[in-house]
Protein backbone atom coordinates (compact mmCIF):
# COMPACT_ATOMS: atom_id res chain seq x y z
CA UNK A 1 0.00 0.00 0.00
CA UNK A 2 2.87 2.34 0.74
CA UNK A 3 3.86 4.45 -2.30
CA UNK A 4 7.56 4.13 -1.43
CA UNK A 5 7.32 0.33 -1.73
CA UNK A 6 5.28 0.13 -4.96
CA UNK A 7 8.32 0.50 -7.21
CA UNK A 8 9.31 -2.55 -9.23
CA UNK A 9 12.51 -4.33 -8.16
CA UNK A 10 15.37 -4.31 -10.63
CA UNK A 11 16.47 -7.59 -12.17
CA UNK A 12 18.70 -9.58 -9.79
CA UNK A 13 20.78 -12.73 -10.41
CA UNK A 14 19.01 -16.09 -10.20
CA UNK A 15 21.09 -17.00 -7.10
CA UNK A 16 19.07 -14.50 -5.05
CA UNK A 17 15.86 -16.28 -5.99
CA UNK A 18 17.46 -19.60 -5.01
CA UNK A 19 18.26 -18.10 -1.60
CA UNK A 20 14.58 -17.25 -1.08
CA UNK A 21 13.53 -20.78 -1.91
CA UNK A 22 16.12 -22.16 0.51
CA UNK A 23 14.67 -20.05 3.34
CA UNK A 24 11.21 -21.42 2.56
CA UNK A 25 12.43 -25.02 2.62
CA UNK A 26 14.03 -24.46 6.04
CA UNK A 27 10.72 -23.18 7.39
CA UNK A 28 8.93 -26.28 6.14
CA UNK A 29 11.28 -28.79 7.70
CA UNK A 30 10.22 -30.76 10.76
CA UNK A 31 13.33 -30.39 12.90
CA UNK A 32 13.93 -33.14 15.49
CA UNK A 33 13.38 -31.05 18.62
CA UNK A 34 11.70 -31.66 21.97
CA UNK A 35 7.98 -30.92 22.04
CA UNK A 36 7.28 -27.39 23.26
CA UNK A 37 4.37 -25.00 23.58
CA UNK A 38 3.39 -23.63 20.17
CA UNK A 39 3.74 -19.90 19.61
CA UNK A 40 0.52 -18.44 18.28
CA UNK A 41 1.66 -14.86 17.89
CA UNK A 42 -0.23 -12.41 15.68
CA UNK A 43 1.66 -9.80 13.65
CA UNK A 44 -0.47 -7.24 11.77
CA UNK A 45 0.24 -7.02 8.05
CA UNK A 46 0.02 -4.35 5.35
CA UNK A 47 -1.90 -4.25 2.07
CA UNK A 48 1.15 -3.99 -0.17
CA UNK A 49 0.79 -6.36 -3.15
CA UNK A 50 3.80 -7.40 -5.21
CA UNK A 51 3.68 -7.27 -9.00
CA UNK A 52 3.43 -10.58 -10.86
CA UNK A 53 6.82 -12.33 -10.87
CA UNK A 54 8.26 -10.22 -8.04
CA UNK A 55 9.06 -11.78 -4.64
CA UNK A 56 9.85 -10.02 -1.38
CA UNK A 57 11.69 -12.00 1.31
CA UNK A 58 11.27 -10.41 4.75
CA UNK A 59 13.74 -11.85 7.30
CA UNK A 60 14.02 -10.79 10.95
CA UNK A 61 16.83 -11.88 13.29
CA UNK A 62 17.10 -11.06 16.98
CA UNK A 63 16.68 -11.93 20.63
CA UNK A 64 13.24 -12.21 22.25
CA UNK A 65 12.19 -12.85 25.83
CA UNK A 66 9.05 -14.93 25.48
CA UNK A 67 6.33 -15.59 28.02
CA UNK A 68 8.31 -18.51 29.45
CA UNK A 69 11.71 -18.62 27.75
CA UNK A 70 14.32 -16.77 25.72
CA UNK A 71 14.70 -17.44 22.02
CA UNK A 72 16.91 -16.37 19.15
CA UNK A 73 15.07 -15.78 15.88
CA UNK A 74 17.01 -17.42 13.01
CA UNK A 75 14.82 -16.11 11.36
CA UNK A 76 11.20 -15.05 11.52
CA UNK A 77 10.35 -14.98 7.80
CA UNK A 78 7.71 -13.91 5.30
CA UNK A 79 7.87 -14.60 1.57
CA UNK A 80 5.48 -12.62 -0.66
CA UNK A 81 5.19 -13.63 -4.31
CA UNK A 82 3.12 -11.70 -6.84
CA UNK A 83 1.03 -14.14 -8.89
CA UNK A 84 -1.27 -11.85 -10.84
CA UNK A 85 -2.60 -8.31 -10.78
CA UNK A 86 -3.72 -7.68 -7.17
CA UNK A 87 -3.12 -11.31 -6.16
CA UNK A 88 -0.23 -12.45 -3.97
CA UNK A 89 0.92 -15.70 -2.34
CA UNK A 90 2.23 -15.22 1.22
CA UNK A 91 4.24 -17.69 3.32
CA UNK A 92 4.69 -16.80 7.00
CA UNK A 93 6.73 -18.84 9.47
CA UNK A 94 9.53 -18.80 12.05
CA UNK A 95 12.58 -20.76 13.11
CA UNK A 96 14.37 -20.12 16.39
CA UNK A 97 16.82 -21.38 18.99
CA UNK A 98 14.89 -21.57 22.25
CA UNK A 99 15.73 -21.96 25.93
CA UNK A 100 14.00 -23.76 28.81
CA UNK A 101 10.65 -22.55 30.15
CA UNK A 102 12.30 -21.61 33.44
CA UNK A 103 13.57 -18.38 31.87
CA UNK A 104 17.30 -19.15 31.95
CA UNK A 105 19.26 -17.64 29.06
CA UNK A 106 20.41 -21.01 27.72
CA UNK A 107 19.47 -21.76 24.12
CA UNK A 108 19.32 -25.55 24.09
CA UNK A 109 16.97 -26.63 21.27
CA UNK A 110 15.76 -25.64 17.83
CA UNK A 111 12.07 -24.87 17.41
CA UNK A 112 9.87 -23.96 14.43
CA UNK A 113 6.41 -22.46 14.18
CA UNK A 114 3.42 -23.44 12.07
CA UNK A 115 3.51 -22.13 8.49
CA UNK A 116 0.69 -19.89 7.25
CA UNK A 117 0.16 -20.24 3.47
CA UNK A 118 -2.23 -17.51 2.36
CA UNK A 119 -3.53 -15.61 -0.65
CA UNK A 120 -3.79 -11.83 -0.32
CA UNK A 121 -5.88 -9.70 -2.67
CA UNK A 122 -7.33 -6.23 -2.91
CA UNK A 123 -11.12 -6.04 -3.06
CA UNK A 124 -11.38 -2.34 -3.84
CA UNK A 125 -9.35 0.87 -3.71
CA UNK A 126 -10.28 4.54 -4.00
CA UNK A 127 -8.11 7.64 -4.37
CA UNK A 128 -9.49 10.97 -3.20
CA UNK A 129 -9.34 14.02 -5.46
CA UNK A 130 -5.96 15.66 -4.84
CA UNK A 131 -5.63 19.42 -4.24
CA UNK A 132 -4.39 21.49 -7.20
CA UNK A 133 -0.67 20.95 -7.70
CA UNK A 134 -0.53 17.79 -5.57
CA UNK A 135 0.39 14.39 -7.08
CA UNK A 136 -2.53 12.19 -8.15
CA UNK A 137 -3.36 9.43 -5.68
CA UNK A 138 -1.84 11.30 -2.74
CA UNK A 139 -4.67 10.16 -0.46
CA UNK A 140 -6.71 6.99 -0.67
CA UNK A 141 -8.36 4.02 0.99
CA UNK A 142 -8.39 0.32 0.15
CA UNK A 143 -9.94 -2.93 1.34
CA UNK A 144 -8.43 -6.41 1.04
CA UNK A 145 -8.36 -9.94 2.46
CA UNK A 146 -5.69 -12.47 3.37
CA UNK A 147 -6.76 -16.07 3.99
CA UNK A 148 -5.29 -19.56 3.89
CA UNK A 149 -4.41 -22.76 5.76
CA UNK A 150 -2.09 -23.05 8.76
CA UNK A 151 0.23 -25.99 8.02
CA UNK A 152 1.33 -28.14 11.01
CA UNK A 153 5.08 -27.67 10.51
CA UNK A 154 5.78 -27.22 14.24
CA UNK A 155 7.19 -30.41 15.74
CA UNK A 156 4.25 -31.14 18.08
CA UNK A 157 1.47 -29.85 15.77
CA UNK A 158 -1.40 -32.05 14.63
CA UNK A 159 -3.84 -31.31 11.78
CA UNK A 160 -4.29 -28.28 9.54
CA UNK A 161 -5.78 -24.99 10.69
CA UNK A 162 -6.94 -21.82 8.96
CA UNK A 163 -6.50 -18.08 9.39
CA UNK A 164 -8.21 -15.14 7.68
CA UNK A 165 -7.89 -11.36 7.88
CA UNK A 166 -9.87 -8.41 6.58
CA UNK A 167 -7.55 -5.46 5.82
CA UNK A 168 -8.60 -1.81 5.67
CA UNK A 169 -5.94 0.68 4.53
CA UNK A 170 -5.71 4.47 4.52
CA UNK A 171 -2.74 6.37 3.09
CA UNK A 172 -1.40 9.82 2.36
CA UNK A 173 1.98 10.78 0.92
CA UNK A 174 3.53 10.52 4.40
CA UNK A 175 1.36 8.11 6.39
CA UNK A 176 0.07 4.59 5.74
CA UNK A 177 -2.25 2.84 8.22
CA UNK A 178 -3.70 -0.66 7.84
CA UNK A 179 -6.33 -2.05 10.21
CA UNK A 180 -6.38 -5.85 10.59
CA UNK A 181 -9.26 -7.96 11.86
CA UNK A 182 -9.99 -11.66 11.62
CA UNK A 183 -9.93 -15.13 13.20
CA UNK A 184 -7.57 -18.07 13.53
CA UNK A 185 -8.08 -21.80 14.13
CA UNK A 186 -4.64 -23.27 14.65
CA UNK A 187 -3.32 -26.84 14.50
CA UNK A 188 -3.49 -28.71 17.79
CA UNK A 189 -0.36 -29.26 19.88
CA UNK A 190 -1.44 -32.85 20.48
CA UNK A 191 -2.38 -32.38 24.14
CA UNK A 192 -5.16 -29.76 24.14
CA UNK A 193 -8.07 -28.55 21.95
CA UNK A 194 -7.29 -26.51 18.86
CA UNK A 195 -6.67 -22.80 19.59
CA UNK A 196 -9.53 -20.62 18.32
CA UNK A 197 -9.33 -16.85 18.56
CA UNK A 198 -10.29 -13.40 17.32
CA UNK A 199 -7.35 -11.21 16.28
CA UNK A 200 -6.90 -7.58 15.42
CA UNK A 201 -4.29 -4.89 15.10
CA UNK A 202 -2.79 -1.88 13.32
CA UNK A 203 0.20 -1.63 10.97
CA UNK A 204 1.61 1.92 10.67
CA UNK A 205 4.25 3.58 8.48
CA UNK A 206 5.35 7.23 8.65
CA UNK A 207 7.72 8.45 5.92
CA UNK A 208 10.37 10.82 7.29
CA UNK A 209 11.66 12.16 3.96
CA UNK A 210 10.06 13.17 0.67
CA UNK A 211 11.71 10.32 -1.24
CA UNK A 212 10.28 7.74 1.21
CA UNK A 213 13.64 6.10 1.93
CA UNK A 214 13.44 6.47 5.74
CA UNK A 215 10.36 5.71 7.82
CA UNK A 216 9.10 5.11 11.32
CA UNK A 217 7.31 1.75 11.47
CA UNK A 218 5.13 0.26 14.15
CA UNK A 219 2.55 -2.41 14.90
CA UNK A 220 0.02 -3.18 17.61
CA UNK A 221 -1.65 -6.59 17.52
CA UNK A 222 -3.48 -8.92 19.83
CA UNK A 223 -5.50 -12.11 20.07
CA UNK A 224 -8.48 -12.88 22.30
CA UNK A 225 -8.80 -16.65 22.35
CA UNK A 226 -12.19 -18.33 22.54
CA UNK A 227 -10.37 -21.52 23.54
CA UNK A 228 -8.44 -21.95 26.78
CA UNK A 229 -5.31 -20.15 25.59
CA UNK A 230 -3.71 -17.00 27.08
CA UNK A 231 -4.58 -13.67 25.45
CA UNK A 232 -1.95 -11.56 23.72
CA UNK A 233 -1.19 -7.89 23.07
CA UNK A 234 2.13 -6.91 21.47
CA UNK A 235 3.61 -3.58 20.31
CA UNK A 236 6.58 -2.95 18.01
CA UNK A 237 8.29 0.28 16.93
CA UNK A 238 11.42 1.08 14.96
CA UNK A 239 13.06 2.47 11.83
CA UNK A 240 13.08 1.22 8.23
CA UNK A 241 15.56 2.39 5.60
CA UNK A 242 15.48 1.73 1.85
CA UNK A 243 19.05 2.20 0.54
CA UNK A 244 17.72 1.23 -2.91
CA UNK A 245 14.40 0.34 -4.51
CA UNK A 246 14.76 -3.43 -4.07
CA UNK A 247 16.07 -3.55 -0.48
CA UNK A 248 14.79 -2.51 2.95
CA UNK A 249 16.71 -2.67 6.25
CA UNK A 250 15.04 -2.26 9.63
CA UNK A 251 15.52 -2.40 13.38
CA UNK A 252 12.53 -2.69 15.73
CA UNK A 253 11.92 -3.11 19.43
CA UNK A 254 9.14 -5.28 20.83
CA UNK A 255 7.11 -5.17 24.05
CA UNK A 256 4.12 -7.25 25.12
CA UNK A 257 1.48 -7.39 27.81
CA UNK A 258 -0.86 -10.18 28.95
CA UNK A 259 0.26 -13.68 29.79
CA UNK A 260 0.45 -15.07 26.23
CA UNK A 261 2.64 -12.32 24.75
CA UNK A 262 6.38 -12.03 24.30
CA UNK A 263 7.72 -9.73 27.01
CA UNK A 264 10.34 -7.78 25.04
CA UNK A 265 12.83 -8.15 22.22
CA UNK A 266 15.01 -6.53 19.57
CA UNK A 267 14.92 -7.56 15.89
CA UNK A 268 17.01 -6.60 12.86
CA UNK A 269 15.36 -7.06 9.46
CA UNK A 270 16.44 -7.36 5.84
CA UNK A 271 13.88 -7.43 3.00
CA UNK A 272 15.21 -7.86 -0.55
CA UNK A 273 12.91 -7.88 -3.56
CA UNK A 274 13.66 -10.43 -6.24
CA UNK A 275 12.55 -10.79 -9.85
CA UNK A 276 12.55 -14.17 -11.59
Amino acid sequence: MSPRRRETARHRPRSRFTFALTVLCVGLLGWPTPASALRRLFEPTDLELEEAGVAEVDLQFGVIRGAGSWRLSVPDFEVDLGLWRDLELDLDGALSWEGPDGGAFRLDHLDDDNLWVALKTSLLSFDFVSPPGAPAGERGVALGVQVGPKCPTARSARGFGVEGLLLGAWHTRRVQLVLNGGMLWDPSDGTSPRPLGVEGGLDANLNLDDAGHLALVGEAGGVRFLSHDPRQLTFTAGLAWDPRDDLELSVVGLAGVFEGSDRFGLLVGISPKLRR
